[in-house]
């Protein structure tokens, strides 16, 4: 090697991120396929991508919540928590499977996600105990005990220099995860785990790393592309990360999106075509192993050591036709089969369909009978205590309303028996039941933050879209026992990722419980969830109730009383604009089973991506 013709060769980065227990390519909510989704199909795009590399010159990295999220994951909780009781890992219990998977396909390190503590701390080792690679998690850490995993880690590679020969290469990796997650999920958690900015940790870790010997450090970062200026305890830290020293390149995730992708806006930090933010290559592949993200990092080795020279970024998808990993579906195949047998269960018995078609520009039976099961259980917590004389009012929102999970992402349930699938698609997400007191104006904050769903519509235009795909359907919280309308020719209070960017905005119109307009001093108790409780509580909102109970444990309890017939109840609706429209896209199976009743709303014609496209008169 001389300073005139330096040694170059190439690491290849695989990485995987927001798998959610996604295996098999299965959906257990409808028991049917769902093609070019899952670990199994990945996989099998990871030995391709593998072989064309020399040994040795690969990584295979996940970047976290891999291990939690859906049906799968739920059973998994509950039989992990029968080997390993109340205290450490089950090392003589059942390998998580995917663990498993990962163990099959020889994954060299992951990181953990916000969503890995949903079930607590002794799931979470009883998974970890059967990892044969390395989990890195930087930023946060227990207070006492045995580490869950490593503050980082240094990986040694062999790459093909130019000059024909093999070099070694020492690869250091951190973990980072969004530092919220000791609120999400701090009845769980309480004191027992520490979660630092993730800046601050980054920083201070990364030095390690140099002085441990790694020539180049990667971040797993389980946390996604949000505001460019750095700020205490982001969530949503990648671009600010990406600007710190000593880093090299990142792997993000958390918010479900693509990096690289072209149809993302560009700035001056953040260049969605070549892949990188603040100039440090980057990837973001999705989530449900629905691509793999494959980073090339071009490096050279000069007297300082080895440097990034360039880097090609990309996301390799995965089709309907990718054959299935062997070793990656053989790890599968006795969770999937026992759940497919449990999720058959009867739990109850409906007289009316329930579906979510609609559940984004009207009120919607599953969400009525979410409330219905909110209300009960409130009613019974608060028996006794001074604040059962207040009204008890139920947020709820639609989870599977479409979005990027795609046109058959939706609750679709005829009149009948129930089965345990369907029930668990009523509440898909591990939040446990909250009960607030909060004042009047607490609720018209809450409604106008939900009510920027809605984009702002030209008066007299009939063809303008309605909904900002950018906000996430989880966010849009209707509340049941209060009625008001949503007027759509002013601009929206908050952005997408829920801030303010016009406080003195005020679309939510006619406030009222019962007969009665509400007063910003009127006070109630919510019916929330913890998921709400640590991110979206408004000023002045008090706790009074955070209980063990998971939402989808009190939906089943409701269920399992008389066969359901939920009454209609409008909340709320669209303020009159006189000659206007607007378009919205929702599931083929609308159109198909659950044609509108209301005359304001006609099918027009097939949308993009597989959806419907309606319009929506004003």
């Amino acid at each position: 090697m001389d300073d005139v013709h330096p040694v170059r060769a190439r690491l290849r980065v695989l990485a995987t991120t927001d798998l959610h227990v996604h295996l098999l390519p299965h959906d257990y909510y409808v028991d049917r396929p769902l093609p070019a989704t899952g670990l199994a199909q990945a996989a099998h795009l990871v030995r391709d991508l593998r072989a064309e590399m020399p040994d040795g010159a690969t990584l295979l990295l996940d970047n976290g919540d891999s291990l939690t999220g859906g049906l799968l994951s739920d059973l998994l909780a509950a039989r992990l928590r029968a080997f390993s009781g109340q205290g450490g890992p089950a090392d003589d219990g059942p390998v998580h499977p995917m663990i498993a998977a990962m163990n099959a396909l020889g994954y060299d390190a992951a990181t953990l996600g916000n969503h890995e503590f949903d079930h607590g701390l002794p799931f979470l080792r009883a998974a970890l105990a059967g990892a044969a690679f390395p989990f890195v998690a930087t930023n946060i850490l227990l207070r006492d005990g045995p580490p869950l995993a490593l503050p980082s880690v240094v990986i040694p590679r062999e790459v093909q220099g130019t000059d024909g020969r093999r070099h070694a290469l020492r690869v250091g990796l951190i973990g980072l995860a969004p530092p919220q997650v000791l609120t999400w999920n701090a009845l769980l958690l309480g004191r027992s785990v520490e979660a630092r900015d993730i800046l601050d940790a980054a920083r201070e870790e990364i030095p390690r790393l140099r002085a441990a010997g790694a020539d180049i450090v990667l971040a797993l970062c389980h946390s996604g592309i949000g505001p460019e200026k750095p700020a205490p305890f982001m969530e949503n830290a990648a671009v600010p990360l990406a600007a710190l020293p000593g880093l090299d390149a990142l792997v993000i995730g958390h918010t479900h999106l693509d990096f690289p992708d072209p149809a993302r806006p560009a700035s001056a930090a953040v260049d969605p075509a070549a892949g990188t933010l603040n100039g440090k290559p980057a990837i973001q592949p999705g989530f449900y192993g629905r691509q793999v993200g494959v980073l090339d990092l071009d490096l050279v080795r000069g007297p300082g050591g080895w440097t990034v020279a360039g880097h090609e970024a990309g996301l390799r998808r995965v089709t309907p036709e990718t054959p299935l990993d062997d070793a990656v579906a053989a790890a599968s195949e006795a969770a999937h089969r026992t759940l497919c047998d449990f999720a058959q269960r009867p739990i109850g018995r409906t007289r009316v369909a329930l579906h979510s078609y609609f559940s984004q520009i009207s009120s919607d039976v599953t969400l009525d009978l979410v409330a219905d099961a909110k209300r009960s259980e409130a009613a019974r917590l608060l028996r006794g205590h001074p604040e059962e004389v207040l009204p008890i009012l139920c947020a709820v929102s639609p989870y599977k309303a479409g979005g990027r999970a795609g046109p058959d992402n939706y609750i679709d349930i005829p009149p009948g028996p129930v089965a345990l699938r369907q029930a668990a698609s009523l509440y898909v997400h591990p939040n446990s039941l909250c009960l607030v007191e909060i004042t009047g104006a607490g609720l018209r904050d809450w409604l106008e933050r939900s009510m920027s769903q809605f984009r702002t519509l030209v008066p007299g235009a009939t063809d303008q879209p309605l909904i900002d795909p950018t906000f996430p359907s989880y966010n849009f919280d209707t509340i049941d026992g209060l009625t008001w309308m949503t007027d759509l020719s002013g601009p929206a209070r908050n952005d997408a990722k829920g801030q303010v960017i016009h406080p003195h905005a005020a679309r939510v119109l006619d406030l009222r419980h019962g007969e009665r307009p509400v007063a910003d001093g009127d006070r109630f108790v919510l019916a929330t969830n913890s998921y709400r409780v640590g991110s979206a509580l408004p000023q002045g909102a008090r706790l009074l109730f955070q209980t063990v109970m998971q939402m989808r444990d009190v939906v089943f309890v409701h269920l399992r009383g008389a066969p359901l017939a939920p009454p209609p109840r409008p909340r709320w609706r669209f303020a009159p604009m006189p000659g206007t429209a607007a378009w919205f896209d929702t599931g083929p199976g609308a159109l198909a089973r659950h044609p509108p009743t209301d005359r304001r709303v006609v099918p027009l014609d097939a949308a993009p991506d597989g959806f419907h496209r309606f319009r929506l008169s004003l």
